[in-house]
C-alpha cells in the first residue's frame, strides 16, 4: 500500500563557481600551474596578459574565431561538450622497511623582486632503461633476454626482486608464451645481480649486502668478517647483539667495529641510487614564503610561474558586434554568439576563482603565521603553540573544511627550511603546571634527549618517561612509544652503538 506524505528537507548545494574555487584551493602550486595551462589551452577566450599587445587598437585575427563562424556543425559539437636518498646510511637504515621519500627538498629561491621563472623537473633515463642497457650488452639467447627483462620489470623502487620464482614463471608463460624452468629463471636472476649498481636484484636485505661485499675492491680482514657476519650471523647483527658476535666469531671489539664500518658503507637500497641516471624527481616548490625582515615577518605567495590572466578582447568585441544584429543574425551566428558567451563566462569565472583562491590562501596563511609567530621568528620547535584547524577557521571566519584544503599538500618556505603546512597543526597537552603545550614541543624535546644520550647505553622508554617528567611533562610510557615510532626512533636495544 502506497502512502503519501509531505517532508521538509533543508539542503545546501554549491554552485559550479563555488566548486571551482574549492578545487583550485586544494591544489598545491605545481598542480595549480598545470591547471591554469590546461584552462588556457581549452578556452580560447582566456589568455595571458601582455600589456604591449593590449595597448594597441588593432588585434591579430584569432584563427579560432574564423572557424567558429564558418563551421556551424563544429559549433554544435563544441556546445554539446561540456624524502631523499643519499649515500650515507646508519645501521638503522638496514633494519627499517619503510621507504625513504623519493623526493629531494629545495629551499633556496630568488628574492621576490627578481623577475624570472622556475622550471623544476626533468627526467632523462629511467631506472629500468639503465639495467636493460646493460642486459643488451650481455651475451644471452632471445629466451634468456626475455626472462631477464621480465625480472628487471619486477624489481621494486629499492632494487629488490620481491616476486616469487613461481610467479615469474607464470608471468612468462601467460604473457610471453615462454616455458621457463626454475633453473633458467635463477640463472637470469644471477645475471641481473651482476649488473651495476652492486646489490641490485637481491631477494632480501641480507642477499643485497652480501652481493655488495662479494664485489668489494679489496678482500681485507674487515670485509671478510663483515661477510661472515651478514652470511652466518645476520639475526644477531640486525638485533645489535654485539657481545654474541664477538664471542661467536672469536674477535675483539676493534675487529667488530672495523667490520661494521665496512657494512655501513653498503647501500641497502641500490635501486634508489642508479648512477648516471636522473630518475623522476619531485621537487618541492613552496606555496608560501615567510621572510624575517629585522624581526618583522613578511608573507608572500609563490606565484612566480603563475601568469596573470585576462579575457580575450577579440572575443568581447565580436560578441558586441553580433549583439547589434539581434534578430538579423543567421543560425550560424546565433550558435557563434552562444559559444563565445559560454567561453567568456567560463574565462571570467576562472579568473574570479583564482582571485578568491589567492585571497583565501593569503588570509589563512597570515593567520597561521601570526598564531605561530614565535616559531617563525626563532625556528625553535618548543615555541610552537597547539593549533588545530578550528583555531584558524575562527580567526579568518572561514569553514574548517576550507582551512583543511589550504593546509593539505601545501608547503611553506621559512628561514629554517621548507615544511608541509599541515605539520604545524597539532593537538594540545597540559604540562605539570597545567599550561597548554603542543605535542610538537614534546616530540622535539624527546628527539633532543635521544640525540644526546650515551649510544653504548641508550635510554629505555621508562627512563624517557622519567626524564620528561623531570622537565615538567607528564607523559605515559605508551605515548612515549607512539611518539618515538612517529619520529622513527628505534627502541633502546636497536640504538646501541659500539664506542
Amino acid at each position: 500500500m502506497l502512502n503519501q506524505k509531505l517532508q521538509q528537507r533543508l539542503q545546501q548545494k554549491l554552485s559550479p563557481q563555488q566548486v571551482l574555487v574549492l578545487r583550485l584551493l586544494q591544489e598545491p602550486i605545481l598542480s595549480f600551474e598545470q591547471r591554469i595551462k590546461q584552462e588556457i589551452e581549452e578556452n580560447p577566450a582566456l589568455e595571458e596578459s601582455d600589456e604591449l599587445d593590449h595597448e594597441q587598437d588593432d588585434y591579430p585575427e584569432d584563427p579560432t574565431l574564423a572557424s567558429i563562424v564558418s563551421d556551424e556543425d563544429e559549433l554544435q559539437d563544441d556546445l554539446s561538450e561540456g624524502p631523499e636518498l643519499n649515500n650515507e646510511f646508519s645501521i638503522e637504515d638496514y633494519l627499517e622497511d619503510e621507504d625513504t621519500p623519493g623526493y629531494r627538498m629545495v629551499t633556496s629561491y630568488s628574492k621576490p623582486d627578481e623577475d624570472h621563472r622556475e622550471f623544476p623537473v626533468i627526467s632523462t633515463i629511467s631506472y629500468q632503461d639503465f639495467l636493460l642497457a646493460q642486459l643488451g650488452l650481455s651475451r644471452c639467447t632471445d629466451k634468456e633476454f626475455i626472462i631477464a627483462a621480465t625480472i628487471i620489470g619486477n624489481l621494486d623502487d629499492a632494487g629488490y626482486l620481491r616476486r616469487e620464482e613461481t610467479a615469474l614463471i607464470d608471468d612468462l608463460a601467460f604473457n610471453q608464451n615462454i616455458h621457463a624452468t626454475s633453473g633458467e629463471v635463477e640463472g637470469m636472476v644471477k645475471l641481473v645481480q651482476g649488473f651495476d649498481p652492486p646489490g641490485i636484484g637481491a631477494r632480501d636485505l641480507r642477499e643485497c649486502l652480501l652481493l655488495q661485499l662479494d664485489r668489494a675492491p679489496e678482500m681485507t680482514p674487515a670485509v671478510e668478517i663483515a661477510n661472515t657476519i651478514i652470511r652466518d650471523h645476520f639475526d644477531e647483527f640486525s638485533k645489535r647483539r654485539f657481545d654474541k658476535l664477538i664471542t661467536r666469531l672469536k674477535i675483539n671489539e676493534e675487529d667488530l667495529k672495523s667490520a661494521i664500518q665496512e657494512i655501513q658503507k653498503l647501500n641497502p637500497k641500490p635501486g634508489g641510487n642508479i648512477p648516471e641516471t636522473s630518475r623522476l624527481e619531485e621537487y618541492i616548490i613552496p606555496d608560501f614564503i615567510i621572510t624575517n625582515l629585522d624581526g618583522e615577518l613578511e608573507l608572500t605567495l609563490n606565484s612566480r610561474n603563475t601568469p596573470e590572466l585576462i579575457v580575450n578582447r577579440q572575443y568581447q568585441d565580436i560578441l558586441q558586434a553580433f549583439a547589434k544584429k539581434k534578430n538579423r543574425a543567421s543560425s550560424g551566428e546565433k550558435a557563434a554568439i552562444a559559444f563565445i558567451k559560454q567561453k567568456l563566462d567560463s574565462a571570467r569565472g576562472f579568473i574570479d576563482a583564482i582571485k578568491q583562491r589567492q585571497e583565501t590562501l593569503f588570509k589563512s596563511m597570515t593567520a597561521i603565521m601570526e598564531y605561530q609567530k614565535e616559531y617563525f621568528l626563532t625556528g625553535d620547535e618548543t615555541k610552537l603553540r597547539p593549533m588545530i584547524l578550528k583555531d584558524i577557521a575562527e580567526l579568518v571566519h572561514l569553514d574548517i573544511s576550507t582551512i583543511s584544503r589550504v593546509a593539505n599538500s601545501k608547503y611553506v618556505q621559512t628561514p629554517f627550511g621548507t615544511f608541509l603546512l599541515k605539520t604545524f597543526f597539532s593537538e594540545s597537552m597540559q604540562n605539570i603546571k597545567g599550561e597548554e603545550i603542543s605535542t610538537r614541543e614534546i616530540k622535539k624535546i624527546l628527539q633532543d634527549i635521544v640525540a644526546e644520550e650515551e649510544k653504548s647505553d641508550p635510554y629505555t622508554d621508562d627512563q624517557l618517561v622519567d626524564m620528561l617528567k623531570g622537565k615538567g611533562y607528564n607523559i605515559a610510557r605508551r605515548t612515549i612509544s607512539k611518539y618515538r615510532k612517529q619520529l622513527k626512533i628505534p627502541s633502546a636495544r636497536l640504538r646501541v652503538e659500539l664506542h
